[in-house]
């Protein structure tokens, strides 16, 4: 018997990289996966195949965030359905600094890391079952100061403000509300640095269990706070770096 037996999780993003890392930890403990994804046809069903294969339940929908219709489409899919985790996984990144970021790129970032969520949290919390989960996928960008990612940060610093307020309405439902915040995670929309040697070895160098991330160190803490173990937290930013940028670090 799973953890998460007879109930049903909704990843956004859940075709690729962290969001399918996500997926299938939350398939292993017994959830049925809805794997949203943008467009990847070949991606999201490698996914729901995999999930199928380690004895898991799971189907896709596709919907393009920032499109019209987009979570219209979703939650047609979702008809007759309840749900009882919501994790807000899809996001986009950015590599510019403020010279450089164009009013067309700031609203991109802002509709697809943040509005899309939080509508999309909107429309679910009918079909959120009572002492359900929500988890969105923040990041250690709003933290620390990264110049040419200004854009991304304070986008995810927006969708991380979320969780307070959140959990303080649902929280007589026995719902809980939380960030995952994860740092630098080896996945194929950080491949552009996370390929660079020298650039890997900088990151090393400031995280204290001194290595990257991997997809299944987020999903785990995602699987945490889904579970039964997770009852209890809510509100919070749970930091998934490694401990990147935590002062000095003096190796032995």
């Amino acid at each position: 018997m799973g953890t998460l037996d007879n109930k049903t999780a909704l990843v956004t993003g859940g075709s690729r990289g962290i969001g399918r890392a996500i997926a299938r930890r939350l398939a292993a403990d017994g959830a049925e996966i809805v794997v949203h994804y943008a467009g990847n046809d070949a991606a999201a069903a490698a996914t729901v195949t995999q999930i199928e294969a380690e004895g898991g339940q799971a189907f896709a929908v596709k919907a393009r965030f920032g499109d019209d219709g987009a979570l219209d489409a979703l939650f047609d899919a979702l008809a007759g359905r309840r749900l009882d985790i919501l994790v807000n996984n899809a996001g986009l990144s950015s590599g510019n600094s403020i010279a450089q970021v164009t009013p067309e790129e700031l609203q991109h970032l802002f509709t697809i890391n943040v509005s899309t969520p939080f509508f999309l949290i909107q429309r679910a919390l009918p079909l959120l079952n009572d002492g359900g989960r929500i988890i969105n996928i923040g990041s250690t960008a709003s933290r620390f100061a990264v110049s040419t990612q200004i854009g991304y940060t304070v986008s995810k610093a927006a969708l991380e403000s979320m969780a307070p307020s959140l959990a303080n309405e649902l929280g007589g439902r026995g719902i809980t509300v939380n960030t995952v915040a994860p740092g630098a995670v080896r996945t194929d929309m950080t491949a552009g640095y996370t390929a660079i040697p020298e650039v890997v070895a900088s990151i090393e160098a400031i995280t204290a269990l001194g290595r990257l991330g991997e997809p299944e160190d987020v999903a785990e803490v995602v699987g945490l706070l889904a579970g039964p173990a997770g009852r209890f937290v809510t509100g919070q930013t749970i930091d998934v770096s490694g401990g990147t940028y935590l002062g000095p670090i003096a190796r032995a």
